[in-house]
Order: structure tokens, then C-alpha cells, then sequence
């Protein structure tokens, strides 16, 4: 009976060699949770704001892009093969943004681009995440959050004031 545990355990160990430790456990735990949370963060302020990439896609996206790059690190491949990696994942990404876009009647309005560059970034943060810069993806996030949230509305107060001053002026 030992020995067939023995076998079951050694067959175990083999068949989830990818995590042979606690530390490297806590390595991919911690990559793959600050993609999906930064993800979230960037998805959170989209779907507030009602728009169709919303908090599960935006963690979906940054997860897949910290998996793509982190299972290549851990297998052992060369930095110029991980490039090739990161390239396919911009690519791929490209083309999830590009269905994002919509051409709306006859004037060529044009929705969905910030929804599209959105996911581009979230896409980057998972890669910065999954190469281990966390410090990098969380800095992204939060300029990317930072832009996505409070851009808008400096602009917003911005032409506020632009329209104020106009009414001044033809008020003279």
C-alpha cells in the first residue's frame, strides 16, 4: 500500500512540475492575481461607465496576456523566443480590439476606440505583470485608470469653461 502511494505522489510531483515549490507557487499566484486585478480595475471603470468591454473581459484579457508570457518563462525560453511570444500577443489582441471598433452610419462616426486602446493596455499590463515587472503594471494601470477616469472630466470642465467665456465675450 506504501508503494502504491509512493508511485501515486511521485506521478503527481512529475505530472505538476511546473510548480515544483512553494516559492514558485507563490510566484505564478501572485503574476497571474495582479493581472487579473489590474484588469479588473481597467474593466471596473469601462463597465461604470456602460461601455461594452467591461470588468470580465478586461481580467480576461490581462490574465491571457500573463499567461502567454509566463508559461514560456517558466519552460525555459530564450528572451528572443519570449519576444516572438509578446509580438503574437499583440497581434491577437489587435484583432479582439479591432471588433471593438463600430462605424456608425452614413457621417462615419467612429465608436469604440477608447474601448480598443483600453484592452490594448490591459493586454501590456498582463504582459508587464506576467514578466514579473509588477511595479510597472501597477504604475500602467493606475495612468491608465487615471486617463480613462479623470481625463474626461477635466475635459469636460474644460469646455464648461471654454463655453462660459464665449458667452462672456458675446454678452459685451
Amino acid at each position: 500500500m506504501d508503494s502504491l502511494l509512493n508511485d501515486i505522489m511521485r506521478t503527481l510531483v512529475a505530472e505538476f512540475s511546473d510548480l515544483p515549490n512553494g516559492a514558485e507557487v507563490t510566484r505564478v499566484i501572485l503574476r497571474l492575481g495582479i493581472a487579473a486585478l489590474l484588469g479588473g480595475l481597467l474593466g471596473y471603470e469601462r463597465e461604470f461607465r456602460g461601455k461594452a468591454a467591461g470588468m470580465r473581459t478586461h481580467m480576461l484579457v490581462a490574465l491571457g496576456a500573463a499567461m502567454f508570457v509566463l508559461v514560456p518563462i517558466q519552460a525555459g525560453l530564450t528572451d528572443a523566443e519570449i519576444s516572438r511570444v509578446v509580438q503574437g500577443v499583440i497581434a491577437g489582441v489587435g484583432f479582439l480590439c479591432a471588433g471593438t471598433i463600430i462605424k456608425h452610419g452614413h457621417d462615419g462616426e467612429v465608436h469604440g476606440l477608447t474601448t480598443a486602446a483600453g484592452l490594448w493596455m490591459t493586454a501590456a499590463i498582463g504582459v508587464a505583470a506576467g514578466l514579473g515587472r509588477e511595479s510597472t503594471a501597477i504604475l500602467s494601470a493606475l495612468l491608465a485608470y487615471g486617463i480613462l477616469h479623470i481625463v474626461p472630466k477635466l475635459a469636460h470642465q474644460y469646455h464648461q469653461s471654454q463655453a462660459g467665456n464665449k458667452d462672456d465675450i458675446q454678452g459685451q
